[in-house]
């Protein structure tokens, strides 16, 4: 009974870690802002223990930020948080794209395909920021599972939220930007991954990242 006790524990913090990096993820709770363990508690309907670990899990992520004594808060996006989170991804970025290129099956390609057709309709639709986000990192999420490495993968999950919170950071300041080059940026990325000179496919996976990074901390 006592393993089983500790898998029920160990599952609604997971699951608690999950619904609030999705409402943070939907702009529910913008940089800076409080997490309460009370009243997410009462949200959820979990215990209070299980949105304090649940709250851990998020912290390993990078996504919030507290300690002893101090206010458990959404990170607030900083110029030296973007200069280091966007340099590791502009390395991981690359090297996936690459490994991607020499290993993607026609499925995978097809997938990216659809991820940037489904890009176009979201941006033509008038679709929010964090709908245009979600099929953005998907779109990531595809690069690295077609790459077939798997510690390249856990090393992308390692920065994954940050990403995404940095990037929903960018929409929201700049929203208008960011729509006119998603489709464009993607579906190029897709194009190149299928058949393009590998050399240039690594210099626009890391323009890729580079020109997000420097779009982010021009809005800041």
């Amino acid at each position: 009974m006592e393993p089983l006790q500790k898998a029920a524990r160990r599952g609604l913090a997971e699951e608690a870690a999950d619904r609030v990096r999705d409402a943070i993820f939907a702009g529910h709770f913008p940089p800076g802002a409080p997490l309460r363990e009370v009243e997410l508690a009462a949200s959820l309907e979990v215990s209070r223990g299980s949105v304090r670990e649940g709250l851990a899990l998020l912290t390993r992520e990078g996504l919030v930020r507290g300690g002893w004594h101090r206010p458990t808060t959404v990170v607030e996006v900083t110029a030296v948080d973007v200069e280091e989170v966007y340099s590791v991804r502009a390395a991981l970025d690359r090297l996936a794209a690459r490994t991607a290129r020499a290993r993607s099956t026609v499925d995978d390609l097809a997938a990216l395909d659809d991820l940037v057709s489904a890009l176009s309709s979201a941006v033509g639709s008038g679709a929010d920021g964090p709908r245009l986000l979600a099929l953005d990192i998907a779109f990531h999420d595809r690069v690295y599972a077609a790459a077939g490495n798997r510690r390249l993968t856990e090393a992308w999950e390692a920065v994954r939220s940050q990403v995404f919170l940095f990037q929903l950071q960018r929409v929201s300041l700049g929203g208008s930007q960011y729509r006119s080059h998603v489709v464009a940026e993607h579906r190029e990325l897709a194009a190149l991954i299928r058949d393009g000179d590998a050399a240039e496919l690594d210099r626009v996976a890391a323009d890729h990242v580079d020109s997000a990074r420097s779009r982010l901390l021009a809005e800041l």
